[in-house]
């Protein structure tokens, strides 16, 4: 099958999904205490377990002999919801090491080509710290694109390989039904579906179904015929809710204290009400379900990665406070929108005094969620 006719089996329906979302989030920028610069490493670590994946798959999977793959070529990689660094950063020069090994001994044509990177997030992003890091040393081109990844960022066909870590648990909105007073499935006095009620938990899934498919969809078209992608994505073991986990006890250590600034008339009851975080879980199972549902990827591979940040004896003191610096660096921007930002420093100060006096919430046998790192290539039958 040519690129052409690939291209055009897709149907009109594909379009009006790739429309751009109405909610945007970000995270903290510039490289302050509070930034996601500073308080990332747990992303970071993710990044580094992945890397002898990312190696050995691109060595296996990598088919240079195609025309799309033409060392003479411009090879376009492009990573979503990078934030502003330095994480994306090092993500890339793994892909490209491993990219460059595979030419390197090809004993046809040795030829190594020339590399476009391109870094997204949303519009809101904080660019400019991103292009200040961007390191000096770099082998490749780099440009910026804001937008959603929940849509078309790219013309058909122009991305050889694709990246995705520690992003895709973001929904492209909140379900509509869990902030309407009269839908079952409101979620009053909860900022999360774990441990409300199911018709929460399915309105998220719902969700984060649409999204998925728009996000696979979307990269489906992007790729060349057979390029590649990889995704890092956190998920709970099949049948663990998030409520019987660090994070989902966190969440609810977070939204007791917007309920005690509520009684205190800080904020109204109304807005924690319709605060609910735009987070996602699947299950590995789920997770392969809907990739398969999509239809346009086979999934390679599928890894658990050694869960990052694990400390034998935790200083609680410590952990507390990195815990809170990297919730505040992830959805600081979201509580600022929502309820102003005189409340900001008062919130997450609470936070961490509530968070010190539960030290559930560090025990390992809470730590369900695990990371998993998946390899993807597009479908030549598209």
């Amino acid at each position: 099958m040519s690129e052409s006719t690939a291209v055009s089996s897709h149907t009109e329906m594909d379009v009006e999904k790739f429309k751009e979302p109405s909610s945007t989030y970000h995270m903290l920028g510039g490289d302050d205490p509070h930034s996601y610069a500073q308080n990332s490493e747990y992303q970071k670590q993710l990044v580094v377990s992945a890397e002898e994946w990312i190696c050995k798959l691109i060595d296996k999977h990598l088919d240079i002999e195609k025309p799309a793959f033409d060392p003479y070529m411009t090879f376009r990689i492009a990573d979503f919801g990078g934030s502003i660094g330095p994480n994306t950063f090092f993500a890339i020069e793994n892909i490209i090491k491993a990219v460059e090994n595979k030419y390197k001994y090809n004993i046809k044509n040795p030829r190594i080509p020339e590399y476009h990177v391109f870094f997204n997030d949303h519009v809101d992003n904080d660019f400019n710290t991103l292009f200040r890091n961007i390191p000096t040393t770099r082998k490749y081109f780099p440009a910026g694109v804001p937008g959603s990844f929940h849509g078309r960022l790219f013309p058909n066909t122009t991305l050889h390989f694709a990246h995705c870590s520690t992003a895709l648990h973001w929904l492209s909105r909140i379900p509509k039904e869990v902030i309407e007073v009269n839908s079952i499935a409101f979620n009053k006095g909860r900022i999360h579906y774990g441990g409300a009620a199911k018709a929460v938990k399915d309105a998220y899934s719902t969700q984060y179904r649409k999204d998925i498919d728009s996000f696979l969809s979307a990269r489906a078209q992007e790729l060349v015929l057979e390029g590649l992608m990889v995704l890092v994505i956190l998920c709970f073991p099949d049948g663990v809710p998030p409520s019987e986990s660090s994070i989902g006890i966190g969440f609810d250590i977070f939204g007791a204290c917007l309920e005690d600034m509520a009684r205190t008339g800080k904020i109204t009851e109304e807005q924690v009400d319709s605060f609910n975080l735009p987070f996602y879980y699947p299950s590995p199972s789920e997770l392969k379900a809907l990739i398969e549902e999509n239809g346009r990827f086979t999934l390679e591979r599928i890894e658990r990665l050694i869960s990052p940040m694990k400390i034998e004896k935790p200083n609680l003191k410590i952990v507390t406070k990195g815990c809170v610096s990297h919730l505040r660096a992830v959805i600081g921007g979201l509580v600022k929108e929502h309820f102003g930002n005189e409340i900001v420093e008062e919130l997450f100060q609470l936070h961490m005094k509530k968070l010190g006096e539960n030290p559930m919430m560090f025990d390992e046998k809470y730590r369900k969620e695990t990371n998993y790192f998946l390899f993807l290539k597009q479908k030549s039958h598209l």
